[in-house]
């Protein structure tokens, strides 16, 4: 097997990746995709990502462009720019204009401005005496460009130090003694094997077992009260021919456990490439069939641990209001919700947290519904809710949550932020907060340089 990786990036920085990561590994290609502008990322993106396994961004700039376009699946990784460069192009500019003694105009990136400092206070420079430009990804070159062209013409900088290609291009034709902050051998090779490692765990994730545990609720079905059976068997034979030709899709094996139970055996890399498709099928069931369909999908390193986690997840599904309602249990414990759906979401059902377990086991709470509470608070962006909006969310009844909430007050996880008056009569209801948040369910320098972006 081998891994294709795009190299994104300016001309001169995806030439030296390429010689730098030319003997990697046997089984990794890496293909040039050049840009002159980064606006042209985005593009770049979408052409080209069917033919590569992940991106290799050649510094922070490119990464930042593309951060809203990249799929939540695709494998990243960037050359992240060391102290080493910023010394370098300092010793450049010093024994050219001895800047100790003169101001200059510097530009970096948000995402590394924290490092900047740090490399300017590990240097001993002032960098109040410099003029810094810290940028979004999102910023348009030209300003940049404008900024260090203001400052050189006016005479309050002699030089410029800047981490985009395009800008030091720029600066350059117009002639402006200009510097770029540069990337490491070393941390170019570092952010290659990253990204393959990444690659290779992948696949190891990809072909973990996948289990589907599927239940239609034929002791409802309509045949049972007719006279024949013969309606029940053709509805059995019609769930069975639609979950085969879904098999077909996935390489799977499909197991009849009797009286509308059914198992797929896969992989999980095959199962998540094709979860739109088992939506259609069980929506299909469904319909043509007319009874209620629940899936529970469990992953695990071995049949047994799978098998488990797909009854957890079977059995959760069986208590949601909707009867296409996929959930999967993962090896790690994460629980996903609305699986391959827009407002899909997951939670964790397991913590660390010994202070926050203690508090749960006092209440009589959950670590698995506490988390989901908090997931979906933060899906849904709740600055404040109430009982009922928790008990339509989360398919169970208001007195229910009006207990948890009123647990979750009791250890200070949770508190009464303000009340709802309501349309008809009888008393405000609650607004409630969350009090806590414990998160979601979960080289040697050469001659030729090398710019951030």
């Amino acid at each position: 097997m081998t891994y294709r990786f795009g190299i994104v990036g300016p001309l001169p920085s995806v030439e030296r990746i390429l010689n730098l990561t030319r003997d990697l590994a046997d089984d990794v290609e890496f293909v040039a995709m050049v840009y002159n502008h980064p606006r042209e990322i985005p593009q770049i993106l979408e052409q080209y990502r069917s033919t590569v396994k992940g991106w290799l961004f050649s510094g922070p700039i490119p990464l930042s462009v593309a951060s809203p376009f990249l799929k939540e699946h695709e494998l990243t990784a960037y050359c992240k720019p060391a102290g080493s460069g910023l010394y370098k192009a300092l010793l450049q500019m010093n024994m050219d204009y001895h800047i100790r003694d003169h101001r200059y105009s510097v530009d970096i990136i948000r995402s590394e401005d924290l490092d900047m400092h740090e490399s300017f206070a590990e240097a001993g420079l002032p960098i109040d005496q410099v003029y810094l430009n810290i940028f979004e990804g999102s910023d348009e070159p030209e300003t940049l460009i404008q900024f260090h062209m203001d400052k050189w013409k006016s005479g309050q900088s002699v030089a410029a130090l800047t981490c985009m290609h395009f800008v030091y291009a720029a600066l350059q034709e117009q002639g402006v003694p200009v510097y770029r902050l540069t990337t490491s051998s070393q941390d170019i090779r570092q952010a290659a094997k990253l990204l393959i490692q990444q690659a290779r765990s992948s696949y190891f994730k990809d072909t973990q077992i996948g289990i589907h545990m599927i239940e239609a609720d034929l002791l409802n079905h309509r045949s049972l009260t007719e006279s024949t059976s013969y309606g029940l068997q053709y509805a059995e034979l019609r769930i069975k021919t639609v979950l085969l030709q879904l098999c077909e899709h996935m390489d799977g094996v499909l197991v009849d456990k009797g009286n509308g139970r059914y198992q797929i055996f896969s992989t999980r890399g095959a199962i998540e490439r094709e979860l739109s498709r088992l939506h259609h099928s069980i929506e299909q069931i469904a319909l043509e069939i007319e009874v209620e369909v629940s899936v529970g999908i469990g992953y695990g390193d071995t049949a047994l641990a799978a098998e488990n986690h797909a009854l957890r997840a079977l059995q959760q599904s069986k208590q949601q209001e909707s009867s296409s309602h996929i959930i999967i249990v993962q090896d790690n414990g994460v629980i996903r919700e609305a699986v391959g759906q827009i407002e899909e979401w997951s939670y964790s059902s397991r913590s660390l947290d010994r202070a926050l377990l203690s508090q749960l086991n006092e209440a009589n709470i959950s670590v698995k519904t506490y988390k989901k509470i908090e997931a979906l608070t933060q899906r849904m962006n709740w600055d404040g809710f109430t009982t009922a909006q928790l008990a339509q969310h989360l398919s169970m009844t208001v007195r229910n949550a009006q207990r948890i909430m009123s647990s979750l007050c009791h250890i200070h996880l949770a508190e009464v932020e303000g009340e709802e008056l309501q349309a008809l009569r009888g008393r405000p209801r609650k607004i409630y907060r969350l009090t806590q948040v414990h998160g979601s369910a979960e080289v040697s320098l050469e001659q030729t340089n090398h710019s951030l972006d």
